[in-house]
Order: structure tokens, then sequence, then C-alpha cells
């Protein structure tokens, strides 16, 4: 297991952990990690495909919080010392959302992971703006085979 002092604020190393790259990642910083938990965080940029009239539209936040769950299965696997493997949402059971992101505002995803099995993750996920909750669902991810 590699030594790593959290949180992680390089952008590069962040966008490692995931499958995706830019323009379509939607993760900045690894602000906390443990079993089953991670806090992710995300400064809305100017360039941000999602963006549209300086406001985060509501498909960047659910990618912004389906690239969380794929944060903590990258970092799981670097800390492993292995390759972050490629995944899918396979589900979406609810997602609520209650205010959207404006350019430069930072948000902090809570991803809670409920099940993991064979490589299905089932999670409660919690955004938050200035530590108020803007949105919240349940996503179960499929890592591809």
């Amino acid at each position: 297991m590699k030594d790593v002092i959290l949180p992680i604020l390089d952008r590069d190393f962040v966008e490692n952990l995931i499958p995706q790259k830019f323009p379509f990642v939607m993760v900045d910083k690894l602000i906390d990690f443990r079993e089953n938990e991670i806090v992710v965080g995300l400064t809305v940029p100017e360039n941000n495909i999602f963006v549209k009239n300086s406001i985060f539209q509501e498909s960047g936040l659910i990618e912004h919080m389906a690239q969380s769950v794929a944060l903590y299965t990258g970092y799981q696997f670097y800390l492993k010392q292995q390759p972050a493997p490629v995944g899918y949402i396979g589900s979406i059971k609810s997602i609520e959302i209650n205010q959207l992101p404006n350019l430069n505002e930072a948000i902090e995803t809570t991803v809670t992971v409920l099940q993991e099995f064979m490589g299905v993750t089932l999670v409660d996920i919690s955004s938050k703006l200035n530590g108020i909750e803007i949105a919240k669902g349940q996503m179960k991810t499929v890592l591809a085979n």
C-alpha cells in the first residue's frame, strides 16, 4: 500500500485515478478516503462542457456523482498498485437535485458504499455546497470485464 497524504488537490493525479479524460473529467480533488467512503470535490471551471450560462447543469452534476464513485474504485486500485478499471453506471435508483452550482463554486460529494460484490457497487451519494446538501441519490456501478 502506498503512503498518500489526503487531501489530494493535484488535478492531474486525481484524473489519472479515473478512466475519464479531459474534457469529460468532473472531479478534481480527493478530500478523504476510508473503508466504504470517499469524499470528492470539484470546483466548477469555466471550460466545463456542462456549464451553461455560468451554471453547472443537472447532467454534469449527475456525471460528477458517478465519477466520484469511479474515483473510489480507482483509488482502491491505486493503493494496490493496479491501473484504474473502466466501469459503467448500472442504474440510478433516485437522484434529487435541489440546487445547481454556479461557475467556480466548490462541490463536495460523499459516496458511501452500501454493498460491493463481484464488480458491482451500490452507493448512496450526497453532494453539498458550503455544507448544504444540493443533491443526493443512489447509484449502482458495474466494472467492465
